[in-house]
């Protein structure tokens, strides 16, 4: 192996943080990964910083065990590295570089007021989950520690300065802080103006400065090379990509960068980001965000997806074993996912609610699981799990279905990846008969927003002058990519919008139990 010849990207995601090493040809040859998971902390969606150290560096470590085995050779360089995280979220820092408050995940939703007085001020929609909902809840919370921020960062971001010592980020992670001005690959002029008259607060001088795909994020300092891996062979020097938020890894991963293209990303969260080519009105339940090459994108995004499914699978990998029959995980979760196909389409009247926590696009500020089935329901194994993979589409749907019928938002292609669909055909069946439309998934959707930032970073290092990175994509990486069409038959179809008609008609089951459980 050349090493100087590969690029690496890095992501920490809500329950796995992950690194894919790639070759000149694109293709994932090396890997490792480590499982965490948020905490609830005085009421606080949050991971420590000590968890964040931790998990990184094992995970890297992990990747040089498996090149070691693989081919040989220590890791001590790479062509490229580039770091993506969970977005949103707020991480302010001092100017000793001091962290002045827990880490406020994208989970969290506790800037209800602060997200509705910013999207009337600034007549753009601001979710609670994104960073300048958090700081403006916190200086209407009148917390002590606002007065103190010189920098205001989000996971992705923190991991970046640390790498590299550059307070930077590329434009989507940006879009997930604060509004995009398209135009000028910048934060958007006319709102920071106005977000100084209403508090007094310069953001330019706290907030990343953005950067767009292809540019310099900076070089691997020997203390960034000592923080990701205190083993010590690891070498300075590596160019550094700009960060990127895991919607726009996503996009990548996805070759979903091009104007009408578009892509379901399915995990611990959910969210479809659709590139348009047209404004749009202002609606609480539609994000504009960016690609990481700055074009507009109507993002939906949902709080809960997996969690659930997975809560599940646990429950029925511990009976498996107190029948002394232990299952090996990810095939219990194939043969249960495989199960749903064999479901009633409507699921045989089972009603299920995957809150774990609150979610934007239903507005609530908490949520709390609920399966309920009225007593002639057909309680199957197959309608159950059929109901769970539903359930973890169905509020998705209600926000796609604004862009697509309110705002007459066409979309080209529509792409699938992360766990929701790493058993072959059955989470692409159910998303297509979600959206009532063709589902394609790549053979490398289940390596998901770590591969795609690899693929940033090797955009970086390998584009031509003036190539851009539609282009790129289209040309270099997925011109012979393989990958699946699935379109859902009129059954599905018609059984999806009946499950989501009987969602949406209990809704207020889901009210009552986040309000008196």
């Amino acid at each position: 192996m050349e090493l100087t010849k590969t690029a690496l990207g890095i992501e920490l995601g809500s329950t796995r943080i992950k690194a894919v090493l790639i070759d000149e040809r694109h293709l994932p040859v090396a890997s490792g990964d480590y499982e965490w998971e948020n905490q609830l902390v005085d009421g606080i969606w949050t991971y420590s910083m000590e968890a964040v150290h931790t998990g990184l560096q094992t995970c890297f470590a992990n990747l040089k065990a498996d090149v070691k085995e693989k081919y040989g050779v220590e890791l001590t360089t790479v062509g490229a590295i580039g770091v993506s995280a969970m977005m949103h979220g707020y991480l302010p820092f001092d100017k000793e570089g001091r962290q002045l408050a827990e880490f406020r995940t994208w989970r969290n939703t506790i800037t209800g007021e602060a997200a509705a007085k910013l999207t009337e001020l600034f007549g753009f929609n601001i979710p609670q989950r994104w960073s300048i909902a958090h700081l403006y809840q916190a200086m209407l919370n009148g917390e002590e520690h606002v007065k103190d921020i010189a920098y205001l960062t989000t996971l992705a971001g923190y991991i970046h300065w640390k790498l590299t010592g550059e307070k930077l980020m590329g434009v989507g992670e940006a879009s997930g802080m604060f509004p995009i001005d398209s135009a000028k690959l910048d934060y958007d002029g006319d709102m920071l103006c106005k977000f100084k008259d209403l508090t007094g607060l310069d953001l330019r001088r706290i907030l990343p400065r953005v950067a767009v795909a292809g540019e310099s994020g900076g070089r691997l300092t020997a203390d960034g090379a000592k923080f990701l891996d205190p083993a010590g062979t690891l070498q300075p020097g590596i160019p550094v990509a700009p960060c990127e938020g895991d919607a726009g890894t996503g996009m990548a991963a996805t070759n979903s960068v091009r104007v009408r293209t578009g892509n379901v990303s399915a995990g611990t969260s959910d969210f479809a980001m659709i590139v348009t080519d047209k404004p749009l009105g202002v609606h609480r339940e539609i994000d504009m965000v960016t690609t990481p090459a700055g074009l507009p994108v109507a993002m939906v995004h949902c709080n809960n997806c997996t969690s659930d499914i997975n809560a599940w699978v646990r429950l029925f990998a511990e009976f498996a074993e107190a029948i002394g029959a232990p299952q090996d995980r990810g095939q219990l979760f194939t043969l249960l996912f495989n199960k749903a196909l064999e479901g009633d389409a409507d699921c045989g009247g089972l009603l299920n609610y995957n809150y774990f926590s609150g979610e934007g696009v239903t507005d609530l500020d908490e949520g709390r699981p609920v399966f309920a089935r009225t007593p002639d329901a057909a309680f199957t194994l197959a309608n159950f799990m059929r109901a769970q993979l539903l359930s973890a589409l169905a509020t998705l749907k209600i926000g796609l279905d604004i862009l697509t019928e309110t705002e007459a938002v066409r979309i080209d292609k529509l792409y699938g990846h992360g766990g929701f669909f790493k058993t072959p055909g059955v989470g692409q069946r159910m998303l297509s008969a979600a959206v009532g439309a063709p589902v394609s998934v790549m053979e490398t959707a289940g390596e998901g927003g770590p591969y795609g930032m690899a693929l940033l970073a090797g955009y970086m290092l390998w584009k031509e002058a003036d190539e851009t990175l539609e282009d790129y994509l289209d040309k270099k990486v997925f011109a012979n990519a393989s990958s699946s069409t699935l379109l859902a038959d009129e059954r599905d179809i018609a059984g999806f919008k009946s499950f989501l008609a009987r969602y949406c008609r209990a809704f207020p089951v889901e009210r009552a139990a986040a309000a008196h459980i």
